[in-house]
């Protein structure tokens, strides 16, 4: 199924977000942790590819979810690092294992080196849109977009021009970078409305397990913790156990408050831990946030 057709039902749309782990034992877990979320009827769930893994292993594991598990499955997919031949060697890899959604990003480059574009390769993720578009492959494509600004882009309305051109390639929606005060995210969709961007934007949420990590995340995304929030981690640091109930706490009322105001759905990074998401997800539906 596209994923594009799931947003026009009228009903939120959740969703999920893992990266291929480094061993067969990680990846085996992985597996039973999408098996037990599956209860909590997600829309679709996304593989991330990272520089620790080939692309092949987001390609196997998106591919075992949707057709073992049967849940839509989504395989991101990055081009910082490699030229046109070998991204259509990649897609036609997705094409073959019947994957019909992509979330197509440029990437990070290697860590603490500048962004180099590869011989042959693109700049930028809208870049890699036309090319799959003027390739004719069947996908569902998905883009990212930052609330608060892609580090890089010197100013918000740069990047609100370079989100504009991804769509306007032909990307069908749009998940955001995490975020941890959602009147930055109303404030984005308004500025995304008025620029003539009418694709379904999916807030990305990240519940907070751990302090230091989180702290590393948001700072690397460009995302503010507010002083309130900052407050009670504080307090809370080096105590994993409460920074999560801090983390559930936090999550669950951001989330209620976006479904409110009519955001599409929710889209939740589990940095590959089914524990925070689940308690949220559980939370909004026994409470009757959602249907």
């Amino acid at each position: 199924m596209r994923i594009r057709s799931l947003f026009e039902t009228g009903e939120p749309v959740f969703s999920f977000e893992f990266f291929p782990p480094k061993t067969d034992e990680g990846e085996r877990k992985l597996l039973d942790t999408v098996r037990r979320l599956k209860e909590l009827r997600p829309g679709f769930v996304s593989v991330t590819k990272t520089g620790a893994k080939p692309p092949e292993k987001t390609i196997e594991i998106t591919a075992r979810i949707k057709d073992e598990l049967g849940i839509e499955a989504m395989a991101h997919m990055t081009c910082a690092t490699a030229g046109r031949g070998e991204m259509d060697r990649i897609f036609g890899l997705i094409r073959d294992a019947r994957i019909e959604n992509v979330l197509a990003l440029r990437g990070d480059p290697p860590r603490d080196q500048p962004f180099v574009q590869p011989p042959d390769g693109f700049r930028f993720a809208c870049e890699l849109v036309r090319f799959l578009r003027e390739r004719r492959y069947p996908f569902c494509l998905g883009g990212a977009a930052y609330p608060e600004k892609h580090p890089e882009c010197p100013t918000a309305d740069l990047d609100l021009a370079n989100l504009k051109a991804k769509v306007e390639c032909g990307v069908e929606f749009l998940i955001t970078q995490l975020f941890y005060e959602n009147a930055r995210y109303f404030a984005f969709v308004e500025r995304a409305r008025a620029a003539g961007i009418s694709t379904p934007i999916v807030p990305g949420i990240m519940p907070i397990t751990n302090v230091a990590q989180i702290e590393r995340i948001a700072g690397l995304s460009g995302a503010h913790i507010p002083a309130g929030l900052q407050r009670d981690l504080d307090a809370a640091r080096g105590d994993d156990a409460a920074a999560l109930q801090i983390g559930i706490a936090y999550a669950t009322e951001q989330c209620r408050e976006l479904l409110r105001r009519g955001a599409p759905g929710i889209h939740f990074y589990t940095l590959n831990q089914s524990p925070a998401t689940w308690a949220i997800l559980r939370a909004l539906r026994e409470e009757h946030a959602v249907h």
